[in-house]
């Protein structure tokens, strides 16, 4: 597999890294998962103390192989932690995966403002942070988030930071200027979930299916992503062996530009996008905000034109699902909780009757809620 710089680091990591919150069954299934993750070709694995018994797991199988010099490891601590308190998770953290550093630690989601404020201290946390960087401990810092476009780019312009762990798919590109800014200050680009997040595109519907034919859907998700050199590797969340040799096999040889294949099949999408939805689009230029009832409208209206364009009912149904239930991690309230004020109307250039299309996502997408897999 094809190895990347990870920014200026000096670490190279492959094209696809492996996620560890979803391989957690077993001890044994986790050592699997790793042992074929290496012959794969991949050198980067992911993890984090809020994963269960991820560091445990992985520190076990990591030790039983003797597979600690072929990786590059990465797990994550919660922003707002004491200076204290994350020197102690630290050394926890070490002694769960058994190692005696760790190549990367990335400030886990930094969704808010006062993560970010956190973020940009350097007493306090961060300190214990800068700390164990200076004493070994820890080989680079980076910061992963979840949140709005400010927060990413008031993270990514922080002066000790790395890398950059980012939500930014085919069908989610509004974190393309943090991509961007990322890449303009030499910080390394991890994607998350580009499978999951990105759209479930391991089950993908017929009609994106059929849209992306021949090509796979998700090869269609990975290859718009490393496409762009400045985009290191994307995670992947294999629950089992198999999982991955389908996602490594769909990822393929090619990680250079987009062939004519690729490209035309990105053009489909963007014509049926069209087509489909007509002037009901939401063109996601997030002029709506803030609405006063804590609306997330572009993300609402962002899943009605997937399940319109694309048939992506089960994917808009899941993500519709978080609202109300998971923080900081998916904020904003659901399209039912519109009063009717009006006040986003002429804020909306595209004259969208935006009330209308949040009821209507609502009675599309509405289910009983599916909790985050961690948290």
């Amino acid at each position: 597999m094809e190895l990347r710089a990870f920014g200026r680091t000096g670490l190279n990591l492959s094209a696809l890294s492996l996620g560890t919150m979803r391989c957690l069954q077993s001890p044994e299934t986790v050592a699997a998962v790793l042992e074929r993750a290496i012959a794969v070709g991949i050198n980067h694995v992911e993890t984090a103390r809020g994963y269960g018994n991820s560091e445990v797991f992985l520190g076990r199988a990591i030790a039983a192989g003797g597979w600690r010099d072929r990786l590059v490891l990465t797990t994550k601590f919660l922003p707002g932690t004491a200076a204290a308190e994350l020197d102690r998770q630290i050394d926890d953290s070490l002694t769960r995966l058994r190692v005696d550093h760790l190549d990367c630690v990335a400030v886990h989601g930094v969704n808010r403002a006062d993560h970010l404020q956190w973020l940009r201290g350097e007493t306090g946390g961060v300190a214990a942070l800068l700390r164990a960087r200076d004493d070994g401990r820890i080989g680079h810092l980076g910061f992963s988030s979840h949140g709005p476009l400010d927060i990413v780019q008031g993270a990514i312009a922080t002066d000790w930071v790395e890398f950059a762990n980012l939500h930014y798919h085919y069908f989610w590109q509004r974190n393309a200027p943090a991509v961007t800014q990322a890449r303009d200050r030499g910080l390394g680009i991890f994607i998350i979930s580009p499978a999951d997040k990105g759209g479930q595109l391991y089950a993908p519907p017929d009609r994106l299916r059929d849209l992306c034919a021949p090509l796979d859907p998700l090869a269609i998700a990975y290859r718009f992503l490393l496409a762009r050199p400045e985009i290191t590797t994307l995670s992947t969340g294999p629950a089992t062996p198999t999982e991955l040799d389908a996602m490594v096999a769909t990822l393929g040889e090619q990680t250079g530009p987009l062939t004519a294949d690729e490209q035309a099949a990105i053009a489909r999408l963007e014509q049926q996008h069209r087509t489909a939805l007509g002037s009901d689009a939401c063109g996601q230029c997030f002029a709506c905000l803030p609405c006063p009832e804590a609306i997330n409208i572009p993300e609402v209206l962002r899943l009605r034109n997937l399940a319109i364009a694309y048939d992506m009912d089960a994917y808009g149904r899941y993500r519709y699902g978080m609202f109300e239930n998971a923080g900081h991690w998916f904020p904003g309230r659901r399209g039912d909780r519109c009063t009717d004020c009006g006040d986003c109307l002429p804020r909306c250039p595209h004259n969208l009757d935006i009330p209308a299309l949040l009821r209507d996502t609502h009675d599309r997408l509405h289910q009983t809620f599916g909790r985050r897999l961690w948290g």
